[in-house]
């Protein structure tokens, strides 16, 4: 069974995407068949060889010609461009953040299950190969108990509408902050007992930076820093209680990581004849990979970035605006 992809919007990370299939030569037995966007939906078709072209998200959600949905839509779109498509039958992996706070995120899943359609949040980084090796590493017991986990994550893009802007879902948290609480969440693999924000807002009353503490049980702590207002040394660090792995920049997408007895493992990524908006965004092609693989399992979740994991990030990210203040008007409303 060919598996059908349809692109919801044109925008950079829809190209990145895009691209990172196309140029992948083992994707299996799947292919993208049409996009669709406000604006710039017949360029993009033309540049990425998509043959069909809808002019609307309702039309491309009720057309026969896609059998699952890409959804690059900006945050404030993705819980109800997401239900649109599950409503029409069609099965879901979405940017993250899946949704804009916990409410909509757990009535998304809810509704995804009730269709027994297959939904994913976009958190790429557990695809890589790099966090696979990770875990292995740390299953291996040659990094004994652990205990620390430190992760760094800053980029320039303080002016940034997407992140800038609250009615455009705006947040350092939600943008960035994302893939260190999703790292942090990778490694020790339950909810923190107890979380502690400190950072600051711009003009707009949203966050450009922050520094997170999450704390587990048995004296267990992640520390992490998030900026968009200057570039940081990207990495993260897992310390155990036999020594420390280190995961080179960029963290939530690596290509090289150094082992407890600090070998170094690397794992390239594919080349692409078209440029790629981020860095790394060949590793997008992954997560298609996780789509069809459950898909042909008859699976309507992954085990790798599940419906609990995503409902304990949509936690997380609320629980971080709310010790900074900001908030959204979908905070106040309700969601069946």
């Amino acid at each position: 069974m060919t598996i059908r992809w349809g692109i919801v919007t044109a925008g950079k990370i829809s190209h990145d995407f895009v691209n990172a299939f196309n140029s992948y030569p083992n994707k299996g037995d799947q292919v993208i068949t049409a996009v669709a966007a406000r604006t710039k939906s017949e360029e993009f078709a033309k540049l990425h060889n998509i043959p069909i072209v809808f002019d609307s998200y309702k039309a491309l959600a009720e057309s026969n010609e896609i059998d699952v949905a890409y959804i690059g839509a900006l945050n404030p779109d993705h819980y109800n461009i997401s239900k649109l498509f599950l409503e029409n039958g069609k099965h879901v992996l979405c940017e993250k953040p899946l949704c804009l706070n916990y409410k909509q995120a757990e009535s998304l899943i809810r509704f995804a299950k009730s269709k027994k359609l297959f939904l994913m949040e976009a958190v790429w980084s557990r695809f890589s190969p790099t966090y696979i090796a990770l875990e292995k590493e740390i299953n291996s017991g040659k990094l004994g108990d652990v205990m620390f986990v430190e992760v760094n994550f800053g980029v320039p893009i303080v002016t940034v509408d997407r992140l800038r802007k609250k009615e455009l879902g705006g947040s350092s948290v939600m943008d960035i902050g994302i893939y260190t609480l999703q790292f942090a969440q990778y490694i020790f693999k339950e909810e923190p007992k107890k979380v502690t924000t400190v950072g600051g807002l711009n003009e707009d009353g949203v966050d450009i930076y922050e520094t997170i503490i999450l704390e587990y049980d048995g004296d267990r702590r992640a520390v992490l820093n998030v900026d968009s207002r200057f570039k940081m040394w990207n990495k993260a660090t897992v310390v155990g209680t036999n020594g420390h792995i280190t995961i080179e920049d960029p963290f939530h997408f690596p290509e090289i990581f150094i082992n407890t007895d600090g070998t170094v493992e690397k794992f390239p990524l594919h080349k692409s004849s078209l440029p790629y908006n981020f860095r790394n965004s060949a590793g997008l092609v992954y997560q298609a990979l996780e789509v069809e693989k459950c898909l042909k399992e008859g699976l309507i979740e992954s085990p790798r970035m599940s419906h609990k994991e995503s409902l304990v990030l949509a936690k997380l990210e609320q629980t971080v605006r709310k010790q900074l203040g900001v908030y959204y008007d979908v905070d106040d409303q309700e969601f069946p």
